[in-house]
């Protein structure tokens, strides 16, 4: 089992992207790398590269979302991405929406611990979540399932006018062509893939943007 001592070395790109809120987001690696795989969020491998691979590629995309704004994440798992650009961002509230109660308990015990005050974790499928709730402005998801599938889960939370912000690997634009029927049913428009980060980080971010109608 790896420990926080196989911790990567911080990147300097961290420093830019999250500036005086830095502590928190050393608080929630050091948090990650000693528990994260013991606790199943994270796999064995992960904490020598969690900076670079998980923290860094989460927090490039926080300028996307909108001020004020009240955006979700969807499967939230170890909150990637949402504890992170809850950090990065906190003129925004974030809801994260996870069903795997230990994982809920997780997300609860670091929103307590780094003082996060725009969090509210809601232990819901992705299909049944907000549903008595106004819609959200946004959702992101990250590393949660095929862009066909996510589509569904995603698409009706989101009011008129808001966005889906999924991260998505090498492999989006094909995504995006085997979701032309969900992209259809859910009145998607402006569907593109866009990189952040290029010039930032050592690897950009990959993300998946449409408009809701």
């Amino acid at each position: 089992m790896t420990s926080a001592n196989d911790l990567e070395a911080e990147p300097a790109a961290a420093a830019a992207l999250f500036g005086d809120r830095l502590g928190q987001a050393r608080a929630f690696v050091a948090a990650l790398a000693e528990h994260g795989e013991e606790r199943g969020l994270i796999g064995p491998i992960e904490v020598p590269r969690l900076w670079s691979r998980h923290i860094l590629n989460s927090a490039v995309i926080a300028p996307l979302f909108p001020a004020g704004g009240r955006v979700g994440d969807v499967g939230s798992g170890a909150g990637l991405p949402g504890i992170v650009l809850a950090i990065a961002r906190p003129d925004v509230s974030w809801v994260l929406i996870e069903p795997m109660e230990r994982r809920t308990i997780w997300l609860t015990e670091q929103v307590e611990a780094l003082g996060l005050q725009n969090v509210v974790v809601e232990r819901a499928r992705a299909e049944d979540a907000g549903r008595y709730e106004e819609a959200l402005d946004a959702v992101t998801a990250r590393a949660v399932s095929a862009l066909r599938t996510l589509i569904p889960w995603t698409a009706p939370l989101v009011r008129d006018g808001g966005e889906l912000i999924l991260l998505k690997g090498l492999n989006a634009p094909n995504e995006i062509d085997a979701a032309s029927k969900a992209i259809r049913k859910h009145k998607l428009s402006d569907v593109r893939v866009e990189v952040v980060g290029e010039g930032v980080v050592e690897e950009p971010t990959r993300v998946v943007r449409a408009t809701v109608r």
